[in-house]
């Protein structure tokens, strides 16, 4: 007798729950924010700045990956703020608009 496998352990699991979903809900902002988007060089290099965010620690991470992954970069967030490497912003100024939310600072579409 062989052991199950895991994924129709996981099948099984998704079956008797039908309110956990097999696929992964990216995470955003619930309420429309108004962020400020900036350029900064830090140790020499180019950063982009998203500040002004409202809601708690792990909405801000949350956040932060998803624009590092619709970038393709990496970055960090801590203190109500995003750190994204590079010069991202009409990235994510278009990102987060789309989204709903207002972008302040200095940028070009």
């Amino acid at each position: 007798m062989s052991k199950p496998d895991w994924k129709d352990l996981l099948n099984a699991k998704l079956e008797q729950s039908p309110e956990i979903k097999a696929e992964s809900v990216v995470s955003t902002p619930s309420k429309r924010q108004d962020f400020i988007l900036r350029f900064e060089k830090r140790n020499g290099k180019p950063a982009t700045i998203v500040s002004n965010f409202e809601g708690s620690e792990a909405a801000l991470k949350d956040l932060a990956a998803t624009l590092k992954k619709h970038c393709g970069t990496g970055g960090s967030a801590k203190d109500d703020e995003i750190l994204i490497q590079g010069d991202v912003r009409v990235k994510i100024a278009d990102y987060l608009t789309k989204q709903g939310h207002k972008v302040r600072g200095d940028f070009k579409k």
